[in-house]
């Protein structure tokens, strides 16, 4: 898919700034933001998570503060989910004063939980296609969801440098469609290729 989120190699947004000394929150709201999306136990997967943002309007994608996009987000995993209606999020409530599902997480083990590192690696469902020093050829895809084969290395020839296992292939797991485990390479790109 081919849109806003993938501005990896798009001309004309000019460099990125960091700022010295950046807050990594600017306002409370982030921090209550990015919180809830950690520990929201009914919250998408991450690559549902990042199949919403894709389907965002150009306008609205730009018009979104960073953690904005995080809250609709999960909104919109949490209501699909049917951990909450509609109903419950415009009121800022639970209906019932409850939470279909909800375990209290003591403060520190929710802390410890946004740290956590989760694995995606899973068991190989066939043999490696590809071994270190092979030469490939990116393919020329313009998926109408989820990808992580960014546009700018959209057709282009690299060599794998390293074989990761097999893992979550994100395009899958985005649509719904299921884990689908896939091998992870990574991928040598020559600057001039590029």
């Amino acid at each position: 898919m081919i849109g806003i989120h993938d501005m990896g190699g798009i001309m004309g947004f000019g460099p990125v700034d960091p700022e010295a000394g950046e807050a990594v929150f600017r306002s409370w709201w982030e921090a209550h933001a990015f919180a809830l999306s950690q520990v929201a136990s009914r919250a998408p997967s991450i690559d549902a998570f990042r199949h919403v943002a894709e389907h965002r309007s150009l306008a609205a994608y730009l018009a979104m503060p960073y953690y904005g996009k995080w809250l609709d987000e999960l909104e919109k995993g949490l209501l699909a989910s049917g951990a909450i209606t509609g109903e419950e999020l415009a009121a800022g409530r639970s209906a019932s004063g409850r939470v279909a599902n909800a375990r209290a997480i003591p403060p520190d083990k929710a802390i410890a939980s946004c740290f956590a590192r989760h694995s995606y690696e899973r068991p190989a469902p066939a043999s490696a296609r590809f071994t270190v020093g092979d030469k490939v050829m990116t393919k020329t895809i313009n998926p109408t969801g989820h990808t992580r084969l960014a546009r700018y290395l959209r057709h282009h020839a690299g060599e794998i440098i390293a074989v990761h296992g097999t893992h979550v292939f994100p395009d899958s797991n985005a649509a719904g469609k299921g884990e689908d485990p896939q091998w992870l390479y990574t991928v040598k790109f020559a600057a001039r290729e590029l």
